[in-house]
């Protein structure tokens, strides 16, 4: 996967939001070219779900248990 793609505005002008938004899935940046002196970065970003909390606990001296023989 390419971390960063550079695309001049005339070729993503016909692509549907699908498309787009498939490219952006596929690549971590789309850097659109406007003009020669404006350019638009877009960085996608993924939200992870947060850890599950389990039921249960952590026996007291488990770090000095691999210590002890």
């Amino acid at each position: 996967m390419d971390a960063i793609q550079k695309l001049a505005i005339e070729n993503i002008k016909n692509l549907s939001v699908e498309e787009f938004l498939s490219l952006l899935r596929q690549k971590e940046t789309l850097v659109v070219q406007f003009s020669p002196g404006e350019v638009l970065t877009i960085r996608a970003t993924v939200e992870l779900a947060p850890l599950p909390k389990l039921d249960g606990y952590i026996p007291q001296g488990w770090k000095d248990a691999i210590y002890h023989e």
